[in-house]
């Protein structure tokens, strides 16, 4: 029996803090955790930053003519409890993400990341 062919790892997979948004300081953005984006090889991830928090669908595409990846979101506002849905996009710029996380009749901001170092997430106290 033939082996099947494993799908090359996308740039994008992994755990990446979010170290700088356009629309929140970073006071905000690490209230709870570090803010981060996580990528999973399966096309699904989440994020957290502040109290936001989205639970992701992703696609590969392309943006500028560069590799990149766009996603909706649902997830909620753990301050008040207000569900949220979404969507989202980012590419590579070196050894930076960067891209846009829209919030459905709400919010937008841009965002950097930089590859996370430890892989687990808690919260601050």
């Amino acid at each position: 029996m033939a082996k099947a062919k494993s799908k090359p790892r996308s740039p994008f997979t992994g755990l990446w803090d979010i170290v700088s948004m356009s629309e929140w300081d970073e006071d905000y953005i690490n209230e709870e955790v570090q803010a981060f984006i996580e990528i999973k090889d399966n096309g699904t991830g989440n994020f957290k930053f502040g109290y936001v928090s989205g639970y992701m669908d992703w696609q590969p595409t392309t943006r500028d003519g560069k590799p990149a990846v766009e996603w909706s979101w649902e997830g909620g506002d753990g301050a008040d409890g207000t569900p949220l849905t979404g969507r989202g996009w980012a590419k590579l710029e070196g050894d930076e993400l960067q891209g846009m996380i829209f919030i459905h009749l709400g919010d937008e901001s841009g965002f950097v990341a930089k590859r996370a170092k430890a892989q687990k997430r808690t919260k601050r106290k």
